[in-house]
């Protein structure tokens, strides 16, 4: 009797250490990212700064390249949460979904393009793009919506009063001005920079400033994820949350430093430019709150665009409650 008690107890110590073991395990969270760029600095902050961590989760990033990609890799349980823009969970849900992609944290709140001139303009005035060829992105992308909307609020017809260019892959718009196609084009950071630095163009407006906020990328998963998984969410939510915090009190040195190891064929430099570049227009939110007044911002543009298949309203594709709760 006492050997039996003995193996029992001895089968205790070898087990309990491990359940607790696993009981302090952090949580996996798969997570696809539409590109990789400087734009998300506060995602990479909160990896880099170990904020994921502290909220027991162990995150895995994957970067999917493309808006279409990143949806289908969210809807066939590839990853639990997509980082990427607003539009596509409106797409998804016209498209009749029985499980509709739901927003609920927000990483940045302006267009990242920018436009950049060949030629070097003094005094840039936006009547300049007109009679001219402009490389515009990919139709039907938020980038592509944003450019024809802020061309229409400076009174520019983007088919009739200049030659847009749209017939070429997102990866190849940086090859094709460098090598003499198109006056102006709409880029992202880090090249918008690299091509100022070398002379190959010159950046003469924003239109991230130009658009006002809108919910351009955001984190989101499947409405039957945040139901099975509402813990796991609030706490993916609550890092992101103390990233962009973080990213407000930092320098833009500071924040370059801690995310540079994503981009370990980018200058530190150019990083910091960047950095300061999004920053100092406010493109990072500041919370993770997506609000109403953002939502319809983005479909006037997407219904200037043509693109918006349906007006939908904030509550069946946002829910904030994470968000406010983390910031409360």
């Amino acid at each position: 009797m006492k050997k039996w008690l003995l193996l029992v107890c001895l089968s205790l110590i070898l087990v309990l250490p491990l359940s607790a073991c696993n009981q302090n395990s952090p949580e996996k969270i798969k997570l696809a990212e539409v590109t990789h760029s400087i734009f998300y600095a506060p995602l990479y902050v909160a990896i880099a700064e170990g904020f994921f961590e502290e909220e027991g989760l162990d995150v895995e990033l994957t970067t999917t390249w493309g808006g279409d990609k990143t949806m289908t890799t969210l809807l066939s349980d590839g990853a639990d949460i997509a980082l990427v823009g607003s539009e596509t969970s409106i797409y998804v849900h016209a498209q009749g979904s029985n499980d509709s992609v739901i927003n609920f944290a927000q990483l940045t709140q302006t267009d990242g393009t920018f436009l950049v001139s060949r030629e070097k303009i003094d005094n840039f005035d936006w009547d300049q793009l007109k009679g001219s060829s402009f490389l515009g992105q990919r139709k039907g992308g938020m980038p592509q919506m944003v450019g024809e909307y802020v061309l229409k609020q400076h009174q520019i017809d983007p088919k009739t009063d200049l030659n847009l260019i749209q017939n070429i892959d997102f990866a190849n718009i940086p090859s094709a001005f460098a090598s003499g196609t198109g006056d102006f084009v709409q880029l992202f950071e880090p090249t918008a920079s690299i091509f100022e630095k070398e002379g190959t163009g010159h950046i003469v407006a924003s239109f991230g400033t130009e658009s006002g906020k809108v919910p351009y990328t955001t984190f989101m998963s499947k409405e039957s994820f945040l139901k099975e998984n509402e813990s796991a969410a609030r706490k993916f939510t609550a890092a992101i949350y103390k990233a962009q915090q973080w990213v407000q009190e930092k320098s833009a040195a500071e924040i370059a430093k801690s995310i540079a190891p994503q981009f370990e064929d980018t200058e530190l430099e150019l990083i910091e430019t960047v950095v300061d570049r999004y920053k100092t227009q406010g493109s990072f939110a500041t919370d993770p709150i997506l609000d109403e007044e953002e939502w319809e911002n983005l479909q006037n543009i997407m219904e200037e665009a043509g693109e918006l298949p349906a007006r939908i309203s904030h509550d069946p594709l946002v829910n904030n409650t994470y968000a406010e709760e983390v910031v409360e």
